[in-house]
């Protein structure tokens, strides 16, 4: 179930006390909770309840629609969603500004800290990396959107008028592939003309009533048909009266429905080319093939960028750490070079300066090493235990909070989907 803007924000809400930071990816088809939290067994108890109570059902029944990540598997997860390799379509783009939507409102709510900022960011990244330098995005994998560029690539003016014939969801999206297309000119027609209207409006094209059908394909240069039609509706001697009108002039048909609205008698008429499901199912397949073969580009992508959260991750153990012997160390030479130049009497600027600066050089030399190696072990996941050595053996004040003891979360609600036919999912 997905829910609104208005619902993520009482959903967070209603999170808030359960979790220390939080987001909500809510899609059509999925539902997830990404959270930071202290006690992981407590807390997916919780998130399952809070699920189940959310949308009025059984904790058991919930449970079969349920998978838990943690640690590294919660945040592969997410940067996955987000590179598109977890869509039920490869690589379809809209999820990158579900992802990036989902921080902000969750960030809107308050429920982002330094963690899930830092995972977040890096998880946009991946998919921005991911749709840039590889073809994970690239090739259509749309029949409708197929359709509609194998049209342009057969007409042959520069400022083709594209027939749309049909007004369903499949018209729809071949349409509204070209309208953003300049040099373009786009006509809707349709057995009920206050649909052709509807969707003419949509794309700023003009309307034409069935009963024009003669004079469109006079007009036109391509046709795209996806009509529901359970029979032909495109026939030969129509289309052959209309190119005796025009003098044969090149006329493509591009048939995206099932079954076919275009009679298969019209590619003997003379300047007719028809192409139909099987030719673009063809195009998808090799397109999806493409897609296929840049999914371990990506994969690389995201590891790379797992590997930059989480040597910033297990930093976060050090870098007090490292602040506190600083300071200690400065303090001290401070302390020393006070007492010694009360030693030393009346002394000038310039020597003055020279103690100051060995001081200065020998905290620095001194620091160096022990800083460069714990952070060298903070990338070696021993951040924790090396910083409570040195925290240690100084006796620095304060202890560094552990971020081993946080894990990312992830709780996945998703709805059953099925596959009709002509491979669309329903709810």
């Amino acid at each position: 179930m997905a829910l609104t803007s208005y619902g993520v924000g009482v959903v967070l809400e209603k999170l808030r006390g359960h979790v220390q930071e939080g987001m909500i990816l809510s899609t059509c088809n999925r539902l997830e909770i990404y959270a930071l939290v202290d006690s992981s067994d407590v807390t997916t108890s919780v998130l399952v309840d809070f699920l189940a109570d959310l949308h009025g059902l059984p904790v058991d029944y919930m449970q079969q629609y349920l998978y838990h990540k943690q640690g590294q598997e919660a945040i592969r997860h997410l940067m996955r969603v987000a590179a598109g390799l977890d869509s039920m379509i490869l690589g379809e783009p809209q999820i990158l500004g579900q992802v990036t939507q989902a921080f902000g409102e969750a960030q809107a709510n308050g429920l982002v800290g330094p963690v899930l900022s830092h995972l977040a960011a890096r998880a946009i990244h991946a998919g921005k990396r991911a749709r840039t330098e590889t073809e994970i995005s690239r090739f259509t994998t749309s029949v409708s959107h197929a359709g509609a560029i194998l049209a342009l690539d057969h007409v042959t003016t520069d400022s083709p008028n594209i027939l749309i014939i049909g007004a369903g969801e499949m018209a729809r999206l071949a349409a509204k592939s070209l309208a953003h297309r300049a040099g373009i000119n786009l006509a809707c027609l349709n057995r009920t003309l206050s649909r052709a209207q509807s969707l003419a409006s949509e794309l700023d094209a003009i309307t034409m009533d069935w009963q024009q059908l003669e004079e469109a394909l006079i007009w036109a240069d391509a046709v795209i048909c996806a009509t529901g039609a359970p029979h032909t509706v495109i026939h030969a001697d129509v289309v052959q009266h209309a190119q005796q009108q025009c003098g044969h002039r090149d006329l493509v048909f591009v048939d995206i429905a099932v079954p076919r609205d275009v009679d298969v008698a019209v590619e003997a008429i003379p300047g007719v080319r028809r192409f139909d499901i099987d030719a673009l199912q063809s195009i998808v397949d090799g397109n999806t093939a493409q897609r296929e073969a840049a999914i371990p580009q990506v994969e690389a992508i995201i590891e790379e960028e797992i590997s930059i959260f989480y040597d910033w991750y297990n930093s976060r153990a050090v870098t007090p750490v490292i602040k506190d012997l600083r300071r200690w160390a400065v303090d001290l030479a401070q302390t020393e070079v006070s007492l010694a130049l009360n030693k030393l009497g009346d002394v000038d600027d310039h020597t003055t300066e020279v103690v100051n600066r060995l001081a200065h050089r020998l905290v620095n030399k001194l620091l160096h090493q022990p800083t460069v190696r714990l952070r060298g072990q903070a990338a070696e996941s021993n951040a924790q235990c090396y910083a409570q050595a040195v925290s240690n053996l100084f006796g620095l004040e304060g202890e560094p909070t552990p971020p081993t003891t946080q894990k990312a979360h992830v709780h996945e609600w998703a709805q059953a989907v099925t596959q009709n036919g002509n491979g669309h999912y329903e709810q």
